[in-house]
């Protein structure tokens, strides 16, 4: 039997390779330039069937699960195994486990980098904030998580960087996106992207033996005013939160100053996760708490490297986690919202390595406000 071009009705032997990942039937195209012709209708299927699947499975993914609000997981592609081998790899890019993560905790001590390591976490912030760069070009009503996901971890590739989520820990996908009522650690899917979502990308790049780690959030569409509220809010978070960033100052103050402006606004801070230490290993210390009264320890001193990365929430600041053990959601379903930077503590203060080069350095979703 003789397959027919999708596009032109003659015979074919090319695929869709888009098809072919995600498991549907077979869609076979006479040569590149009819493919490239007849995209743009071709991949309406991608997302038809996904969202069809979502209805079908998805939505029944976890039998017996009590999800806390409206998102639903959607089907996903395999993990990417993909990475050239002259591209310089963390330890746990195989078999998932940090090996030199694992054994340095305990130890507490928080390191003062050294010139070359300065300059080495130097690059990785600029590369990781070339690579959201590239992520936030793409958000926009229709387009799915696993999209974003394969162009970063494309742009990873064309600046031979290693994505550092890909495998840490199991974690399958090359980036974070964490939508609605996701608080962290969101696994890209299949899901399209809709009017009125808040998306928060979390990009983490691995080079020269250095993490550079950032994170935004994006608003899809037309967000209502409380969601346009409680993005600007827990970047405001951030921002005051850096301007504390001194040598001599306390670890566990960040939580504070965080907190008072957070209940200012009527909303809460999560307490589950926090900041943390990043050079050569993705995490460690010191950790860095974002509420008030923490017990976090340690002084601030110039050749720290640590990220901030408030995240705020609409309701309460409990959270559950969805049953792949990784998605971590508000525990009353309402929405929550992140910002990130990877900061170096100065002489004289701090030097934010993963800013924004372009429009005086604010978040992507202050460009159209």
């Amino acid at each position: 039997m003789i397959d027919l071009c999708e596009g032109c009705g003659q015979g074919a032997t090319l695929q869709c390779p888009t098809c072919k990942k995600l498991g549907l039937p077979s869609s076979h195209f006479c040569n590149q330039a009819c493919f490239k012709t007849n995209w743009s209708n071709h991949k309406l299927k991608h997302k038809q069937t996904a969202v069809m699947e979502s209805i079908t499975n998805g939505r029944n993914m976890y039998p017996g699960y009590s999800y806390t609000g409206p998102l639903r997981p959607y089907p996903r592609a395999a993990r990417r195994t993909d990475v050239p081998s002259h591209i310089n790899k963390p330890d746990y890019w195989k078999d998932g486990k940090p090996i030199s993560e694992i054994e340095s905790r305990g130890i507490g001590q928080i390191r003062v980098l050294n010139a070359e390591e300065i300059k080495g976490m130097r690059l990785a912030g600029r590369l990781g904030r070339e690579v959201l760069d590239v992520a936030a070009k793409m958000v926009k009503v229709g387009v799915t998580c696993q999209e974003i996901d394969d162009a970063v971890f494309e742009a990873c590739m064309e600046r031979e960087c290693y994505p550092s989520p890909l495998n840490y820990r199991g974690f399958p996908k090359s980036c974070c996106t964490s939508v609605n009522e996701v608080i962290c650690h969101g696994i890209p899917d299949t899901r399209p992207l809709q009017d009125g979502d808040i998306l928060n990308i979390d990009i983490t790049v691995y080079k020269n033996g250095y993490h550079g780690d950032l994170n935004e959030t994006f608003l899809v569409g037309n967000v209502d005013e409380a969601g346009r509220k409680l993005v600007e809010a827990s970047y405001e978070s951030l921002r005051r939160a850096i301007e504390q960033v001194k040598p001599g100052a306390k670890y566990r103050d960040i939580g504070g100053v965080i907190q008072k402006y957070i209940n200012t606004c009527g909303l809460s801070v999560v307490r589950s996760y926090c900041g943390h230490g990043i050079n050569q290993l993705f995490h460690t210390a010191p950790s860095v708490p974002h509420y008030a009264k923490n017990k976090a320890v340690g002084i601030m001193k110039p050749g720290h490297c640590f990220t901030i990365e408030p995240m705020i929430n609409e309701g309460v600041w409990r959270d559950n986690l969805w049953p792949d053990d990784w998605t971590a959601v508000t525990s009353d379903g309402k929405r929550s919202s992140q910002f990130e930077h990877t900061l170096l503590v100065t002489e004289t203060g701090v030097e934010v390595l993963t800013a924004r080069r372009e429009n005086g350095g604010q978040p992507h979703f202050m460009d159209n406000l």
